[in-house]
């Protein structure tokens, strides 16, 4: 599993950073988290568009969104046929409908929109995506992936003392225990414990929020600003608050995104520093390994 992020800026790019997307390679596919203007440039030789196969967007403000059209569009050019999911916070079918309006996008594939609310889960195969409602002053989510927990591995001599064997090993694991020469036999006893699944949050832009998850192993925070004079009124978290709520959530690793021009990077991780040593400031391209 490899989190890739592809624009790390706050509202506006710079010469280093692209606009807000994030994208999530498991197991040969790709979930893409926000897709700010230029994402897909920022994509080239890291991510094939090919391989996306579901999009979820925290809020439609256009550092977050503007990159959606352009990235259709070479998909199409591509030839693309299957299907692509976009999820989204209120108003998202409103809006992309009406994006779909505004020019000639010659999109060759379906595109299937989805709106969530508050503590919707979307249920994938080995995986899946919690939204939570954020607080952003638009409707916004944030994302919870969870890799689903997998049982450990047999251990195959305990269960053949115990005279398990063949198609046995096929019924315990469909249903979770068998009975032989009269004893219940769980699965739990012949196979080694069981292999927790990794676990990302993504918070995209907001104030500090209660984050319904504990123990993730990497939360994605907002780290806009230094203090709350510079706050003023806008929806962004402060370098500290983040720092607070990887601590309150139990975050094994907390990466600072939507990084502010006015500011270092030295004077964001100093900050970050005060409150949590086990802090990343995001930069464009980096990769993280889980």
């Amino acid at each position: 599993m490899k989190v890739v992020f592809l624009g790390t800026a706050a509202s506006k790019p710079t010469k280093e950073r692209g606009l807000s997307s994030i994208a999530l390679q498991y197991k040969g596919n790709v979930v893409l988290f926000d897709c700010g203007e230029n994402a897909q440039r920022q994509m080239l030789s890291i991510i094939k568009p090919s391989k996306i196969s579901s999009m979820f967007l925290t809020h439609f403000h256009g550092d977050h969104i503007l990159g959606v059209p352009g990235l259709l569009m070479t998909m199409s050019l591509n030839e693309r046929k299957e299907p692509l999911d976009i999820y989204g916070p209120k108003k998202t079918v409103y809006f992309l409908k009406n994006f779909f309006k505004s020019g000639y996008f010659g999109i060759t594939f379906d595109v299937i929109i989805k709106e969530l609310k508050d503590k919707d889960i979307i249920d994938f195969k080995e995986f899946y995506v919690q939204s939570f409602e954020t607080n952003h002053g638009v409707p916004s989510l944030g994302y919870i992936f969870k890799e689903k927990d997998r049982r450990g591995s047999f251990m195959e001599e305990k269960a053949k003392k115990l005279g398990i064997k063949g198609k046995m090993f096929a019924e315990l694991e469909k249903n979770g225990e068998i009975y032989l020469d009269g004893r219940k036999i769980r699965l739990e006893e012949v196979t080694d414990p069981k292999k927790i699944g990794k676990s990302i949050v993504y918070t995209g832009d907001t104030l500090p929020v209660d984050i319904p998850f504990e123990e993730c192993d990497l939360l994605i925070h907002d780290g806009t600003f230094l203090n709350d004079q510079d706050r003023n009124d806008t929806y962004h978290s402060t370098v500290k608050e983040a720092c607070e709520t990887a601590v309150k959530i139990k975050a094994k690793k907390l990466v600072l995104t939507h990084i502010s021009q006015r500011y270092s990077i030295d004077e964001i991780q100093e900050e970050a520093w005060k409150y949590l040593k086990d802090t990343i400031i995001a930069e464009d391209f980096m990769v993280i390994e889980l």
